[in-house]
């Protein structure tokens, strides 16, 4: 069994990895095509850099989330495997070469996301409005989904990306109120409700997700709920943190599977549309589900 370390203030302890968080390597031929097209259109996915769990099923149904404006982020969250630091790769021929990939995969529903790319003016706005105009120009019939970041509560530049009119926008909390300035330093909790409040608004559905497990109580996950209804947003996941390496945030514990059923239950008698989860729930699983 894989274990994974977890640094407390006190301690260095060891968490086993339950059975019910067993995934399996990937492989067969989808995953081998998706493999291919990803590494002949010079592309980034967050099942990659962010070290998702699901990649091995994804990528063998031959679905992707694909990362524009790089690998490289200019924040810090203390959760992310992403990598952190000064950003060298815009790249204008991007969108084209995702949608090319999108099609080439038959992809019916693409999830999109970024890296921040908070040292540009634009924060990177040009290429994400190019790759959903280029998606939906090459792939008419195929529906999206966005990831997107909180482009420092510029709202301009937020209304750009709406413009194109993407199926479902997405944007995460990732924790609840009171772990937000440890677990994501440089994003301000009520933004990221502002924001996806304005999208609702806009008129486009709203998707965010929660990573459990970073020793966040049961009441400020009830809470997070109401914030996120309030500020209008439809769908949720809901899934479980899991440390990338030593460096990164500890885990606090792990969250058995019949609790996550239980938040799920929780989530939709509040009143979501639709709620995602479980262990090994990220926000593109099962994203073709959450179109409405």
């Amino acid at each position: 069994m894989i274990e994974l370390n977890a640094i407390n203030s006190e301690e260095k302890i060891r968490i086993k990895k339950p059975e019910w968080l067993k995934v399996k390597l990937p492989t067969g031929e989808n995953y081998l095509k998706v493999r291919k097209l990803v590494d002949q259109y010079k592309l980034h996915t967050i099942c990659e850099s962010g070290n998702c769990p699901n990649m091995g099923e994804c990528w063998g149904a031959g679905t992707a989330t694909f990362m524009i404006l790089g690998n490289v982020c200019t924040r810090s969250c203390s959760f992310c495997a992403v990598a952190t630091g000064k950003p060298t790769e815009y790249d204008l021929d991007e969108p084209k070469r995702v949608a090319e990939a999108i099609k080439l995969m038959g992809v019916k529903h693409a999830v999109i996301t970024s890296v921040n790319r908070d040292e540009l003016k634009d924060k990177g706005v040009k290429v994400w409005a190019d790759t959903i105009r280029e998606v939906k120009k090459m792939n008419p019939e195929t529906t999206i989904e966005t990831l997107i970041p909180d482009f420092l509560g510029k709202w301009e530049l937020l209304y750009q990306v709406l413009d194109e009119k993407p199926e479902i926008v997405s944007h995460n909390m990732e924790t609840v109120k009171r772990l937000y300035k440890r677990v994501r330093p440089q994003a301000k909790y009520e933004r990221s409700l502002e924001q996806i409040q304005r999208t609702a608004e806009y008129g486009l559905h709203t998707k965010s997700g929660i990573m459990l497990g970073l020793g966040e109580t049961d009441d400020e996950i009830y809470e997070a709920m109401d914030d996120l209804l309030a500020h209008k947003c439809e769908v949720l996941t809901l899934g479980q943190y899991l440390q990338p390496t030593k460096m990164h945030i500890a885990l606090e514990k792990f969250i058995h599977p019949s609790k996550f059923e239980l938040w799920r239950e929780a989530g939709l008698n509040k009143g979501f549309r639709y709620v995602e989860s479980g262990a090994l729930v990220r926000s593109s699983y099962h994203a073709e589900k959450h179109i409405f």
